[in-house]
């Protein structure tokens, strides 16, 4: 099976075991409705289900909230799908598309989406599907912007930074007039996303093999720079991402900035509500003055796992969610998402001022992002893998036991190690 699956692995255009028999989904009894559950993490997915639930009585979805897929939510999905009795539905990252297929996790589905292909952006599409087959339902893609205090900015005579050299300028003016103060958190900050507006290739094929080039030259330049300003204490290095540290640190404007995507504009709202109206979303800095490239963080789909009985339905859900209009706004005010559906893209709710921000119309900003990014990046089928290997080897330069660009070459060796252990072949 390894094999089969490997071969079509290499057909990935874009970015976790064992195969399940069963389903803990049942089929419509003579009279009732077809009962699905779906499993996911992400706020606002729930009150999407009730808006569906309550205009469909021929198909009820149960949604169940687990943690996020790498603080245990996908572990749990791989259990259910090897015990037999996964739900139907799955909150599944674009990035970890490609470890649940090699894991035989996935249903084909692609004779009951082939009708939902057209509402998508076509880059979408891809990455939930693998040399045309098809596993489910893109949602949502990630743009990045830079997050700032507007106040800190003005309060300093700091200038919104264009390019990255103007970034590290900032970092140091800001450390200059107040010591405590921060221009980021790094470990809130995602280094794939970097990478990627980068112009990085972490994954491709070469023939046979997968190619596995996670230290290549522009992530190690991407390094450097960071480790320039870790070097000069410029940085927090020390709150956990998505922390209370964190979250407290942008509230009173100690943190300066946030670097992320579109769905981080929800959560800095609700968790730092004293700051409403302090922060203005700006273009990512470049890293040549007049460039318009940038990365991606995050994206999802709503997956079909192995053993779902009702697929017909469960495709009918999930397309349902990501086209409907009203799940659509619903996922855009709390989810944070940038749709995946091209009629998402046409709806008030993406091109409107946000009160929080200001009134501004942060959207613009995350749109000029989305039509500028390089749509070629490939995430690898060793997701879970890489993403703990990489938390870790980042921790250990933050903490000083390292440096980021040699974290980089251990996480290469890891990930290409990974790759062979399960049967694939890797040229490096």
């Amino acid at each position: 099976m390894i094999a089969r699956v490997a071969a079509a692995l290499l057909a990935l255009p874009l970015v976790l075991t064992g195969c399940g028999g069963g389903s803990k989904d049942e089929p419509a009894a003579s009279s009732g409705p077809v009962k699905l559950e779906f499993w996911g993490w992400a706020p606002g997915y729930d009150k999407s289900v009730e808006l569906f639930n309550a205009t469909h009585k021929d198909i009820q979805v149960m949604f169940n909230k687990l943690p996020s897929g790498g603080q245990g939510g996908y572990d749990k999905m791989f259990s259910a799908v090897k015990a037999g009795n996964a739900p139907c539905l799955a909150q599944v990252g674009f990035e970890s598309v490609p470890t649940f297929l090699l894991e035989g996790a996935l249903e084909d589905v692609t004779t009951q989406a082939e009708g939902a292909k057209g509402q998508f952006v076509p880059w979408t599409w891809n990455q939930v599907s693998v040399a045309g087959t098809t596993y489910g339902i893109p949602v949502d893609t990630g743009p990045m912007a830079l997050y700032y205090r507007k106040d800190v900015f003005q309060k300093y005579g700091i200038p919104v930074p264009t390019t990255w050299d103007e970034y590290a300028k900032a970092a140091e003016k800001l450390h200059q007039a107040d010591p405590k103060a921060s221009i980021v958190n790094l470990k809130a900050t995602g280094l794939p996303g970097l990478a990627w507006q980068k112009g990085a290739k972490w994954f491709g094929t070469e023939g046979d093999s997968w190619k596995v080039t996670i230290n290549d030259p522009e992530t190690k330049e991407v390094a450097d720079y960071w480790q320039g300003l870790v070097d000069k204490k410029l940085v927090n290095t020390t709150d956990e991402g998505y922390s209370a540290a964190w979250w407290s640190s942008l509230q009173s404007g100690k943190t300066a900035t946030a670097i992320g995507a579109v769905w981080l504009y929800p959560l800095i709202a609700q968790n730092a509500p004293a700051a409403k109206g302090k922060f203005g979303v700006a273009p990512l800095p470049q890293w040549a003055a007049g460039e318009t490239k940038f990365g991606n963080e995050g994206g999802s789909s709503t997956a079909v796992l192995k053993g779902c009985k009702n697929k017909k339905e469960a495709v009918e859900f999930a397309t349902w969610m990501s086209t409907d209009a009203g799940s659509l706004k619903n996922l855009i005010n709390v989810t944070g998402i940038y749709p995946a559906a091209t009629a998402g893209l046409e709806l008030p709710e993406v091109n409107k001022g946000v009160e929080y921000y200001g009134g501004e119309n942060i959207f613009k900003v995350f749109a000029t992002a989305a039509q500028n990014t390089d749509t070629s990046w490939q995430w690898g089928p060793t997701q879970s893998q890489l993403g703990a290997d990489l938390g870790e080897a980042l921790g250990n330069a933050y903490a000083g036991k390292s440096t980021l660009p040699a974290a980089l070459d251990v996480l290469q060796s890891k990930t290409a190690a990974a790759m062979k252990s399960k049967g694939l072949e890797v040229h490096e």
